[in-house]
């Protein structure tokens, strides 16, 4: 168990130095969200309370974890077209091992997220900096590992290539499903039940309530975190077993 530890964590410091090398990647994860959550701010802010701060904060911390399935994904498509992984192939790492160093040296740039959308969004709403702030930023790690485990299950699947067009099915998803760009009053009871089994509505409420207040502990809370932690675990045992026969094939 320890000598696994150590091998995880060896993966995560390697995997997070592969991440400094390429700024511009995180320089885009970081900025593009940022830059939609001051814009739709100023323009529909006065229109809608679907895009007031203390819900589009919350909203936009969980979209931009949409853009990580990506990051992720890119990260392992293009160690797979190297001799790195061919050399660690034949060593006695083993595959849950090279997922968590991949999903542990992403988690930071969730932490990252998660702090700057909300102190913008503070700048904007004062009542976003309440105490249930930092369980709402503890929780988006928690959401972000579904994205997490997503782009690392593409990216064990796909070449550097054709990445970018299948992470984009996660990040429409994200943007169509969740509910936070549009009311959903105006859906039919099919389309609202729809929504609501999937992750992404999920994934989004959960933030949203923790940081405007939970009514209902089961309803707004208890079972959207239910939900997104089946997709996560789902996502990361194919994820294992994928990358498993990979090595295999290798």
């Amino acid at each position: 168990m320890k000598k696994s530890l150590c091998r995880i964590l060896t993966l995560t410091k390697r995997n997070i130095l592969e991440i400094i090398r390429d700024p511009l990647s995180l320089i885009f994860t970081l900025a593009l969200p940022l830059v939609m959550e001051i814009l739709f701010y100023f323009i529909f802010h006065n229109l809608t309370e679907q895009f007031e701060m203390k819900y589009l904060a919350p909203g936009i911390v969980v979209f931009s974890q949409a853009f990580l399935t990506l990051f992720t994904g890119m990260l392992i498509s293009l160690d797979r077209n190297t001799s790195f992984l061919t050399r660690l192939y034949v060593s006695k790492t083993k595959s849950y091992e090279f997922i968590f160093g991949y999903a542990l040296s992403v988690l930071p740039i969730t932490i990252a997220q998660s702090i700057l959308f909300f102190l913008v969004g503070g700048i904007f709403d004062l009542s976003i900096f309440s105490p249930s702030l930092i369980f709402a930023i503890l929780l988006s790690v928690v959401t972000s590992s579904f994205f997490i485990g997503m782009g690392i299950l593409f990216g064990s699947l796909c070449n550097e290539k054709s990445i970018g067009g299948i992470s984009s099915i996660v990040i429409v998803g994200q943007s169509v499903l969740s509910g936070m760009w549009f009311p959903l009053e105006g859906l039919n009871e099919g389309m609202i039940t729809f929504m609501k089994i999937l992750p992404f509505k999920n994934a989004t409420t959960i933030i949203q309530n923790m940081v405007l207040g939970i009514n209902n502990s089961f309803n707004d809370f208890i079972l959207p975190l239910l939900i997104v932690l089946a997709y996560t675990v789902v996502a990361f045992i194919v994820a294992i077993t994928v990358f498993k026969y990979k090595m295999k094939e290798k």
